[in-house]
């Protein structure tokens, strides 16, 4: 009888151990039926109305993949969490996603600062940062297998950007402001090596802490300096005043921005203060009264369902929950963080409607795509004045 029990009592250990290697080897996030992709976007800060059009456009994608079947069979389900443009507030939400939520990845995170202060909670959990929307150098440096970015960073938009400006006008003083935190560094630190490499200095530099309302200091500093070009680390809100302090003043050198300022709420907030703008970008503003027929169809969809046309932004989400659709696909019924790793590394991604060029990925390689092109803003919009500019070879 003891040998009985002890034999009955072995085998349920060897059952429960089964169980738990099982269990253990389930991956987070995905379930026979639904895949869970988080997202952090500023919802209630100073640039909220760009992550409501950021969700707006990863929500729309999701929606039309759910309506046809999922992905292999499965639904997906994205979750939200609003960080303010707060780091602080961004480690919070990872938290939540990560631990409470276990979603399988990360997409779309808006923000230099954030995404820095949200990436270790999620590498923790071995949970992939993918495609946020920022340009900063340290999406993909240092490489980690769980990093994925597809923007030309900031620091190679101004160094391709900056070259263009001084052939288009031979600009004797040029000066910079920008945010005092890791976004505005990168402008900055890749305005300044072309600077450099052009064998010149800065006239003024002057920058302004991440919320700023009031530029009054920073643009008397650089009026009084003479600049003849500003070079632009800022957002939206910044942009704008910015600009509307220096046409207040009297002030009217040229404007040179990084992809951070090219939306059109620059344009529709700021209105005639702003024209003139340049600005630096790879996915184009999808106007709704565009002739190209995809782009007009796809605004009218986005409308109907919000309500309002769509934006840069709107079209930076659709694009990503786009190229996370098609890697999950490529990863195949069996979906895991390792096969869907090595469906990016293998797989090239086509440009798309939006202008978005080719994006292409390694084992290597965490930086999809390193072109950007120049707009500027022309009667209240934003019109594309170059092709794709080439970065200078470097750094």
């Amino acid at each position: 009888m003891k040998l009985v029990k002890t034999a009955a009592l072995s085998l349920s250990a060897i059952a429960l151990a089964v169980a738990s290697g099982s269990a253990a080897a389930q991956q987070q996030g995905v379930t026979k039926t639904e895949i869970l992709v988080g997202s952090i976007l500023d919802i209630s800060g100073p640039i909220a109305a760009l992550g409501k059009q950021t969700r707006n456009g990863l929500q729309l994608r999701v929606d039309e993949i759910n309506e046809q079947g999922g992905i292999h069979g499965r639904k997906i389900r994205l979750l939200v969490e609003d960080d303010g443009y707060d780091p602080k507030k961004a480690v919070l939400a990872a938290q939540k996603l990560v631990n409470q939520d276990k979603v399988f990845i990360v997409a779309g995170h808006t923000g230099t600062a954030q995404n820095n202060a949200a990436m270790p909670v999620q590498f923790e959990k071995g949970v992939i940062n993918f495609l946020p929307v920022t340009s900063a150098r340290e999406m993909y440096e240092p490489f980690h297998k769980l990093k994925f970015s597809f923007a030309a960073t900031y620091f190679d938009q101004m160094r391709a950007g900056l070259p263009e400006m001084m052939k288009r006008k031979k600009y004797e003083k040029p000066c910079i402001i920008y945010q005092d935190d890791e976004f505005g560094l990168e402008v900055f630190r890749g305005a300044d090596d072309s600077l450099k490499a052009m064998g010149k200095t800065w006239t003024e530099k002057t920058t302004y802490k991440r919320g700023a309302t009031d530029f009054s200091s920073q643009v008397a500093r650089m009026k009084g300096a003479g600049c003849d070009l500003v070079v632009m680390g800022t957002i939206l809100r910044e942009t704008i005043g910015t600009m509307g302090e220096a046409r207040k003043t009297g002030f009217s050198p040229d404007f040179f921005g990084s992809a951070a300022v090219y939306n059109d709420l620059v344009h529709k907030l700021g209105g005639k203060v702003v024209d003139g703008l340049y600005a630096m970008h790879t996915t184009a503003q999808p106007y709704a009264d565009t002739t190209d027929d995809k782009i007009r169809f796809w605004s009218a969809k986005y409308k109907t369902k919000f309500n309002e046309d769509p934006t840069v932004f709107s079209a930076y989400g659709y694009s990503i929950m786009d190229i996370f659709v098609t890697a999950a696909r490529v990863a195949g019924p069996n979906l895991t963080t390792d096969t869907f790793i090595k469906a990016m590394e293998t797989h090239a991604f086509p440009g798309d409607m939006h202008g978005m060029p080719p994006l292409k990925f390694s084992t290597t390689k965490r930086l999809g795509n390193e072109k950007s092109r120049m707009a500027q803003i022309q009667n209240g919009r934003w019109v594309t004045v170059t092709e794709y500019l080439p970065v200078p070879a470097g750094k």
